[in-house]
C-alpha cells in the first residue's frame, strides 16, 4: 500500500466530511497520448495500456501509463487550505495543532490564527485531516461521465429559474439542472474556460474515506 497526497478544493473538502463525493476526476497527463486513440484498463494489473506516439511520425504503439494516484488499496492524503489556531502549544515543531481549515466556513474565519493561511499544495502530511482509500480507477473521457458518477462527484441536481446552462430541461421558466451538468461548470471553474469542451481523458478514482 502506497500514500500519495491530493489536493481538493474548499468545496470539495466540505463534501468529502460529509460523505457525498467518493469519486474523482483528474486529467490523465501524458505528452506521448494520442488523444484520439481509446485508452482501456487491462484488468488484474495495475497498469492502463492507451496509445503511445513513436518517434517516427505517423506511426504507434501500444505502451503501458501507471495511474500516478495509484491503484485499489493504495490510500491518499487530502490536501486542503489550513493554518495554525493561536492554541497551537509549541513554536519549535510546526506538526504541533491544533489546526484550523478554511473549508470549515465561518468556524474557521473566525478562529484566532497563528499563522497566515497555507494553500493546500503546501500542506504536510502530518496536518492533513482526511485520509481516503482508493477503492477503483478506471480512464475515460470526461464527458463520458454518468449522472450517477456526477452525483458521487459531490455535486447535486436543482431546479433553477431561467434555461441557460449544460444539459437544462426547460419547463414552466425553470429549468432542471442535472448532476452531470452542474459537474461541467464545476469543472470548468477549476480548470478554465473551454476546458470541458476539450473532454480530455481522465483519471477517474472512486475511494472511501478512512
Amino acid at each position: 500500500m502506497k500514500s500519495r497526497p491530493i489536493l481538493f478544493s474548499a468545496p470539495m473538502v466540505r463534501a468529502l466530511l460529509a460523505g457525498t463525493k467518493t469519486q474523482t476526476r483528474r486529467v490523465a497527463k501524458h505528452p506521448h497520448v494520442l488523444s484520439a486513440k481509446r485508452i482501456n484498463s487491462y484488468p488484474g494489473h495495475t497498469l492502463f495500456y492507451c496509445a503511445l506516439q513513436e518517434t517516427v511520425v505517423g506511426a504507434a504503439s501500444v505502451g503501458a501509463v501507471a495511474c500516478p494516484y495509484g491503484v485499489p488499496g493504495d490510500q491518499l492524503w487530502v490536501r486542503e487550505t489550513w493554518a495554525h489556531h493561536v492554541q497551537a502549544q509549541s513554536a519549535e515543531r510546526d506538526e504541533d495543532g491544533p489546526f484550523v481549515y478554511a473549508a470549515d466556513g465561518p468556524q474557521a474565519l473566525q478562529a484566532r490564527l497563528a499563522s497566515k493561511w497555507t494553500p493546500g499544495i503546501h500542506m504536510f502530511r502530518w496536518a492533513s485531516r482526511i485520509t481516503l482509500e482508493i477503492t477503483a480507477v478506471r480512464v475515460e473521457r470526461l464527458q463520458d461521465i454518468s449522472e450517477a458518477d456526477a452525483l458521487a462527484e459531490g455535486v447535486t441536481p436543482k431546479w433553477e429559474p431561467g434555461c441557460s446552462g449544460r444539459l437544462m430541461e426547460a419547463i414552466g421558466g425553470f429549468s432542471f439542472r442535472p448532476a452531470a451538468s452542474a459537474y461541467a461548470d464545476l469543472w470548468e471553474q477549476i480548470n478554465g474556460a473551454g476546458s470541458w469542451d476539450a473532454n480530455p481523458w481522465v483519471w477517474a478514482l472512486s475511494f472511501k474515506r478512512v
